[in-house]
């Protein structure tokens, strides 16, 4: 049913697509202005995390600073905003040396002087983030790329040390993280720090537009709102006996098989469209239940289930229907659909594509279309990096921790009831300090994995009516 193609690619898809030739695409037309190390307005960057979507938030931090794109509107967005000014990324963090590398290494080919990260200034290990964010400045930026687990503890540093934050969704994988992240973001509005949050969706001006035209009563009053993501699956095999067993899994493809780590794959896949569900109502859920479970024979040795299904209950008594399912050989979907008592909408499409439209009635279909917003000018991506860098160039206030979260709680608490088999409620979700590894601050290299796999080589799945989680 989409109508335009996404605008812009996946961060995660960054080191990926540029390991190709024929990727360099991705950025063409890059002109890059030379930086002088020491231009008084310069931002430096300091990437905590080198994957995907670390590296391809750099390569939207360039942009938003001036970078003049072959997309000429991102140019004019980032200059209308305020953001543009000198921005180089000056320290690196990591975990793996070989992903700490294949980041600079993609990075320095495509935006040159741009990296100003030399060995001394890239860092490895469970504490790297410090080293990173203490080569910072007042007005600097940390970039929280890592997985949920950690966002916590990296984020109170950067608020301790005094630098503007960009993280990445997730925000955490458990109330407890979420906690954290509520008050670490209280400490920023104090300081006057800045910190966007990776929804980008939010900054998608195709569905702004759409926001306001059911504000002002396009659609009469929301009754039900539908998201979807299906897609043929991210099983794991066993833990193999012998390796360093908390390495293991905070190895590439492996954090979302981990409820500590990341949370799980149905909040990592699925925590925009919840987000965009809250939004399109305009408040947080009072209560959700659910089903989920794993098919017949699967041979998946992760913690996830393979089927999601969430029934949110917000406190006018309309609803929000969020299904994830992972299973090969299915329908598959990838979208958010809108019902109004005057008629129905279509909010986004296959991979956060901003295929927004209202239609006459409730069949939400291209030939149904009645209204329709401009094409966007920038991607959502980008423009979440436009309106940061502005807000610290100009000193205007912008602080998305809050909102973030409890985003982020609303997709636990929904997970949650899936997983225990319960109805829980919004309050419980606030009043829950559950954690999943409660030493996560101090982990080292030599720590026990915070779940440890049995004889088989499985991890512990969570069993509706004897599992908790909140």
């Amino acid at each position: 049913m989409s109508t335009r193609k996404p605008s812009g690619m996946p961060r995660r898809d960054f080191l990926k697509r540029t390991g190709q030739v024929t990727a360099l695409s991705a950025l063409a037309g890059l002109d890059l202005p030379h930086v002088h190390a020491g231009e008084d307005n310069t931002i430096r960057l300091a990437l905590v995390g080198c994957g995907g979507r670390g590296s391809g938030a750099v390569a939207n931090a360039m942009a938003a600073g001036g970078l003049v794109l072959g997309n000429a509107g991102d140019a004019r967005q980032s200059r209308a905003s305020g953001a543009s000014g000198p921005v180089k990324l000056f320290a690196m963090a990591d975990l793996r040396q070989d992903r700490l590398d294949g980041s600079h290494k993609a990075l320095s080919n495509l935006l040159g002087d741009r990296i100003d990260s030399p060995p001394e200034r890239r860092f490895l290990g469970f504490h790297a983030y410090r080293k990173a964010i203490d080569c910072l400045r007042p007005g600097d930026v940390a970039m929280l790329t890592t997985h949920a687990g950690f966002r916590a503890p990296h984020l109170e540093y950067a608020v301790e040390k005094g630098v503007n934050v960009f993280m990445e969704k997730d925000f955490a994988a458990d109330p407890g993280g979420i906690k954290r992240i509520i008050r670490a973001g209280e400490a920023a509005e104090k300081k006057n720090l800045k910190i966007a949050a990776g929804l980008m969706c939010r900054h998608s001006s195709a569905r702004q537009a759409l926001i306001q035209r059911i504000r002002d009563g396009a659609m009469g009053d929301i009754q039900l709102i539908r998201a979807y993501r299906m897609d043929p699956g991210y099983g794991m095999g066993p833990f193999p006996k012998g390796q360093n067993e908390l390495l293991w899994q905070l190895s590439p493809g492996h954090p979302y098989q981990f409820l500590w780590s990341s949370g799980g794959i149905f909040i990592e896949l699925m925590i925009h469209q919840i987000d965009e569900c809250f939004w399109i109502k305009d408040s947080w859920p009072v209560a959700a239940h659910g089903v989920g479970g794993r098919y017949a024979g699967s041979q998946d040795c992760s913690q996830n289930l393979d089927s999601y299904s969430i029934e949110y209950t917000f406190a006018d008594g309309t609803k929000a229907m969020v299904t994830g399912r992972y299973i090969r050989n299915c329908y598959n979907d990838f979208a958010t659909f809108v019902h109004g008592t005057k008629c129905g909408a279509k909010f986004s499409g296959d991979i956060h594509a901003p295929t927004c439209f209202i239609c006459k009635d409730q069949n939400i279909t291209p030939e149904n279309i009645v209204w329709q917003p401009e094409k966007e000018a920038v991607n959502p991506w980008q423009a979440e990096w436009d309106v940061l860098l502005g807000a610290i160039r100009n000193d205007r206030p912008h602080n998305e921790a809050r909102r973030a979260a409890l985003s982020n709680l609303g997709a636990i608490m929904g997970r949650a009831a899936v997983h225990t088999g319960k109805v829980v409620t919004w309050d419980e979700a606030m009043a829950s300090d559950f954690t999943f590894c409660k030493n996560v601050d101090s982990l080292t290299a030599d720590s026990p994995a915070p779940v440890q796999a049995d004889a088989e080589g499985r991890y512990p799945a969570p069993i509706p009516g004897a599992w908790t989680e909140i």
